[in-house]
């Protein structure tokens, strides 16, 4: 079929054409056919309602079970550092498990959010799906963001804990992480108590009570199994960037974001 075909019928039958797209990823328990699209009691449309799945799964799990475990699912190649990092499936699966587990000891739980302020690091993706792995809800901040525009973000989705890194490495320059997000919860209302840090700097000085270290987490965590969500349930939520007001939290759920990356 043309693509202006498929669109038509996309347009014109979403139910059955979303549907047949459904049926592309693994659920743990598949929507009703007659839920495909629903509305909620205040107008919101709900895709796959009844169904349940994770995220975490669908990007890790389900391809160990295809025996893809030696195959690159993540590969980083960083020209600033000259970093050159690649992890298998398996490998990643099991770095994601155990951190799941950590945040789990830190007292995350399915529904709780938890903000990443970090840099683009093979971390940031982890910390992403560990916290999906769970049944939480991720809030990625754009690393180096000024104290308030995250203060701003902490009072909104009031999250759990938050995963940073000591410092961004930019071409002619190192971002101090720590300060800024030292000042942003010392502004923000919502207190958070818990944050994971990943160590770039070895001289960093970890506050006591409040940090803990990313690897000694993901190392000591005990590998968590995926944790069920509802189609319906958030997967993240990411905010707009405030220029014309104050910052707005996208939401996206689970299933309806699943089905539209695997058929993209």
């Amino acid at each position: 079929m043309r693509y202006k075909d498929i669109h038509s019928y996309s347009v014109e039958n979403p139910t059955a054409f979303w549907l047949e797209k459904s049926r592309l990823i693994r659920w743990h328990k598949s929507p009703p056919t007659d839920s495909i699209l629903t509305t909620d009691e205040d107008g919101f449309y709900r895709w796959f309602k009844g169904g349940e799945l994770n995220t975490s799964y669908l990007c890790l799990d389900h391809h160990l079970e295809e025996g893809r475990g030696d195959q690159p699912a993540l590969i980083y190649d960083s020209p600033v550092t000259g970093t050159e990092r690649t992890y298998t499936y398996a490998e990643l699966t099991n770095k994601v498990a155990r951190l799941a587990g950590g945040l789990r000891e830190m007292g995350v739980e399915k529904g709780d959010r938890v903000i990443i302020y970090m840099p683009m690091v093979p971390e940031a993706v982890m910390s992403m799906l560990a916290v999906a792995r769970l049944g939480a809800i991720h809030s990625v901040v754009f690393g180096g963001f000024a104290p308030h525009e995250l203060a701003v973000r902490i009072d909104d989705a009031k999250p759990k804990a938050i995963i940073t890194a000591t410092s961004g490495i930019e071409i002619n320059r190192v971002i101090p992480y720590m300060p800024l997000v030292d000042k942003a919860l010392e502004l923000a209302e919502h207190k958070v108590e818990q944050v994971l840090v990943y160590r770039r700097d070895e001289d960093y000085v970890m506050r006591e009570g409040r940090d803990r270290d990313f690897y000694d987490s993901l190392e000591r965590g005990k590998p968590l199994a995926p944790v069920w969500v509802d189609a319906t349930d958030p997967l993240y939520i990411l905010y707009t960037s405030g220029t014309t007001g104050k910052p707005k939290g996208v939401l996206r759920d689970n299933g309806g974001h699943a089905v539209a990356l695997k058929y993209s």
